[in-house]
């Protein structure tokens, strides 16, 4: 037999395994390297986090990206060269993490690895009649195992589009295999660029489990800190947004989408949430001269507002749900205390009540689902048009 395969049969054979999840969202803030140790699989999962690390990313890592990120038209030498650098780029911040927690690549099975999203295309979105649902993620695996030495998994969205999903959000499976509890049930909100939560069923049922985003997280706020506070980048403890006044009109106008109608789950991305977005909602609602401070404020408002409309529009009548948020804005108090009044009647926690890092959540999660893929079964969850698909995600490359 083939020496890669006869790795990965043994990988899967092994009572334990340990597995990086790298996870790199929209904000563009670094990539998140969660070292996990994984016995059993599907509902008996179990799952420990023995470190945790997220490596910034350099102002020049975060220009390269931008330069093809959520953009219309790109230079096709530049994506192409990204692809490879951002894969060994990777790497390194695997190996940094590696050497400072005493840990030798050849102690780790494998590397689950979401890439760096640069653009998100569901159908409903790009409104092109005979194309396919698309997203794409650079970072490429090959480089990523060869330079590490370490067997890799990653493109994970690509099987969930072929399959006849939307790409995103992909949450759903891990959050049901390990947050799940007989008799609570539970929103799994996490607050990224793009905002999305998991609904779990205290029954345990898994045709009841969906996810969906909701729009915009933090990226609009990130955003237009960049833009009119040069040297910051987000809006620490929601401080600058403290001191502006909400705007109604331009609020009013934020929401005035599509999107915020459409039937859930759904998915969308900075491609539709951007800055252009804003600007064009203020010349609709004569905001154009709208003070800086009073303009965070209102974005975070939307996020806030959105985030609350889809949870209501999930659930008409809003039971005693128990939300369980992660992601940088779960930092922002201004945020959540927005969300917390605008959904008074939920309590409100985050998932380190459940046993996970609320920062490292996302790159565990994906960890799942290369746990799932080396040793589990397809598990199909929710159901009619909100069944996710039964299938199993992301690509495998060797490291020879």
């Amino acid at each position: 037999m083939n020496s890669n395969l006869s790795r990965l049969l043994a990988v899967a054979q092994k009572p334990e395994r340990r597995i990086i999840g790298l996870m790199s969202g929209t904000s563009l803030d670094g990539l998140d390297v969660a070292l996990c140790r994984f016995s059993g699989h599907g509902a008996a999962t179990r799952v420990v986090v023995e470190h945790f690390a997220t490596v910034p990313y350099s102002a020049a890592i975060q220009e390269n990206i931008r330069r093809v990120f959520a953009q219309d038209t790109v230079e096709l030498q530049h994506l192409t060269l990204l692809h490879a650098w951002l894969g060994t780029t990777h790497a390194d911040m695997v190996l940094q993490c590696l050497a400072q927690w005493n840990v030798l690549p050849a102690e780790v099975d494998a590397i689950a690895s979401h890439g760096q999203t640069v653009f998100h295309a569901p159908k409903h979105q790009h409104g092109l009649p005979d194309w396919p649902n698309a997203t794409l993620q650079l970072g490429d695996a090959d480089h990523l195992a060869v330079r590490t030495g370490i067997l890799t998994l990653s493109d994970f969205r690509q099987k969930h589009v072929a399959a006849g999903g939307q790409g995103a959000p992909l949450a759903v499976y891990g959050d049901y295999l390990i947050f799940s509890q007989p008799g609570e049930d539970r929103l799994l909100l996490n607050l990224g660029g793009i905002a999305n939560f998991t609904y779990l069923s205290g029954s345990l049922d898994a045709a009841a489990v969906f996810s969906t985003d909701t729009g915009p997280g933090n990226t609009l706020l990130d955003a237009f800190v960049r833009e009119l506070y040069p040297g910051k980048h987000f809006d620490e403890n929601g401080a600058l947004a403290a001191q502006g006044q909400i705007s109604r009109e331009l609020l009013t106008a934020l929401l005035d989408h599509p999107f915020f109608a459409a039937p859930i789950p759904r998915t969308t991305g900075p491609e539709l949430f951007s800055a252009a977005y804003v600007r064009t909602a203020q010349h609709r609602s004569g905001t154009t001269s709208l003070p800086p401070h009073d303009l965070l404020a209102t974005l975070t408002a939307f996020s806030a507002t959105s985030i609350a409309g889809a949870v209501r529009q999930a659930f008409p009548t809003l039971p005693a749900l128990t939300i369980y948020a992660s992601g940088g804005g779960m930092h922002n108090p201004v945020l959540m205390a927005a969300l917390q009044q605008a959904l008074s009647s939920c309590r409100f926690s985050t998932t380190a009540a459940l046993g996970i890092s609320p920062d490292a959540k996302e790159a565990v999660l994906f960890a799942i689902l290369a746990n799932e893929t080396l040793v589990g079964e397809a598990l199909p969850i929710g159901h009619g048009e909100q069944v996710v698909p039964a299938v199993s995600l992301g690509k495998i490359s060797f490291p020879s």
